[in-house]
């Protein structure tokens, strides 16, 4: 079911109107119930999955907790613990290797092995990626580790777990919520809010714009081009890149919105998953602003853990590479995203190791005005290696990206496309291209505001009436104008 479907405008005030119409004593069952439904119209088999990655990670954190409670020597209750958050990763990441990466890994040993001369016939495993298994999973496991390192408690009532693991809002594409915030929240179940049910149902409407008005007609740019790079050069591959930068960002953004949203509605916090990353000043600072959930998971529970910047320089680019690197798989079973993945690690290397030699060059710079230029300059330059990235994560294969890049450097035919209408051969006409631009800056508006701390719906609710309703109902024409583009899946739900 996805958010943007018939299916889910009528599944959506069914669940949330008798959740709040339910006895609280049976709300986390009614969304429960309702959650396991939300991801069963996928495929209804893999809901087997989902339980089976609950179950695992619902007896390690009982388990832990009793062995905590123990009698025995520390150093035993050590050990026990340390096996047992090892049999929850072991068989988790078992299932995820097995459903995601088993063809992939074996693709990858044939290739290995064929470059010594031996050939191996290996079977090809035929099975279905299950919608949502890497999030479901992260977040599954980070509840094992934080119950390991004592920082929340073990939960006890095995159907409220069950709920922090399935929410439907963030089920399939995230954000990849912590324990410590999403679990304690479904303790106690909320009534209604008007202000709550306004201010999520703003956002869900936010959600649908940025995805159906944006990202799903960029998406018609970026296919068409993708589709048969050989028909196309120059400046159309630089308009496809740029579309594509944005389309990823308005559609994964725009998820995580509606999401956040929906929650918001029943009376949940969610986590934020991005704060304006194009915004960024480096790439470092890209990686805290873009799929925070992500990347603050493989912070706190991978790079750290190997011993983050306290074990010396190499040491610290060697983790960095390597949290890049899982980064990059964990997206998908492709060498595309692996090398997308070590990009972004290795522009992050050199960024540190330019301020080991140099030094920050903004320190050194007095003038306010001067100041403001070079943090534009940095911010332009993040914003094209976040770009030259995305062609890597948007490719079939390595070798059509190197043939986009380097395409992309000859701009013999800027006129053409621009001046001449080369830019209608691109799947788009007079109308969506109109409606591209005003939606593009619809969305600087608004990241520009969210940039400087300025809330958006607050400053929409302190204006009069028509002001307010003109905003509105200017969203609500656009979605409808675009309503024949609906129906596209989410890119993340790959993932």
């Amino acid at each position: 079911m996805l958010f943007n479907s018939i299916e889910f405008l009528i599944f959506f005030p069914i669940v949330t109107t008798l959740y709040f119409v339910f006895p609280r004593s049976i709300r986390n069952y009614w969304l429960l119930v309702t959650s396991y439904f939300f991801y069963m119209c996928w495929n209804p088999k893999y809901i087997l999955l989902l339980m089976t990655s609950t179950f695992i990670t619902y007896l390690s954190g009982i388990l832990m907790e009793r062995i905590k409670q123990s009698d025995r020597e520390e150093s035993k209750k050590v050990i026990l613990k340390n096996w047992t958050v090892a049999g929850s990763f072991v068989l988790n990441i078992g299932m995820l290797f097995y459903f995601k990466y088993i063809n992939f890994a074996l693709d990858i040993m044939v290739d290995f092995l064929r470059a010594f001369h031996i050939t191996m016939k290996v079977p090809v495993f035929d099975v279905i990626l299950p919608v949502g298994i890497s999030f479901y999973i992260f977040q599954a496991l980070s509840y094992t580790m934080d119950v390991y390192r004592d920082e929340i408690y073990a939960e006890k009532n095995i159907f409220r777990y069950a709920l922090f693991v399935s929410f439907f809002p963030q089920l399939v594409a995230g954000p990849i919520e912590r324990s410590k915030n999403l679990l304690k929240q479904l303790a106690k179940p909320n009534d209604f809010d008007y202000n709550n049910a306004r201010t999520g149902l703003l956002m869900m409407l936010w959600g649908y714009f940025i995805k159906i008005v944006m990202a799903d007609r960029l998406a018609v740019i970026v296919d068409t081009v993708y589709a048969d790079i050989s028909a196309y050069h120059g400046m159309e591959f630089v308009i496809a890149n740029l579309c594509f930068t944005i389309q990823i960002y308005c559609d994964f953004m725009g998820y995580s919105i509606i999401a956040k949203g929906a929650a918001k509605y029943l009376g949940y916090e969610l986590m934020s998953n991005f704060e304006m990353p194009y915004f960024s000043s480096s790439i470092k600072e890209f990686w805290r602003r873009w799929h925070i959930s992500l990347s603050s998971w493989l912070r706190d529970y991978l790079y750290i853990p190997l011993g983050g910047n306290r074990k010396g320089t190499l040491r610290k680019y060697f983790n960095l590479l390597l949290t890049f690197f899982v980064s990059g798989l964990w997206h998908g079973a492709n060498i595309t995203f692996v090398v997308w993945g070590m990009f972004h690690g290795i522009c992050q290397v050199i960024e540190d190791v330019f301020r080991l030699c140099v030094g920050k060059i903004s320190d050194r710079i007095k003038n306010a005005q001067m100041l403001k230029v070079w943090h534009g300059v940095n911010i332009l330059k993040t914003f094209i290696l976040a770009t030259i990235g995305w062609v890597f994560f948007r490719a079939n294969n390595i070798s059509d990206a190197i043939t986009v890049l380097k395409a992309s450097t000859k701009l013999d035919n800027i006129s053409h496309v621009l001046l001449k209408g080369g830019i209608f051969n691109l799947g788009i006409d007079s109308i969506g291209l109109i409606i591209l631009i005003v939606s593009i800056v619809l969305l600087l508006i608004v990241s520009v505001m969210r940039e400087n701390k300025i809330s958006p719906i607050e400053w929409i609710s302190g204006k009069n009436f028509i002001v307010r309703y003109a905003v509105y109902w200017t969203i609500v024409i656009l979605i409808i104008f675009s309503l024949d583009l609906t129906g596209k899946e989410f890119i993340y739900f790959q993932f």
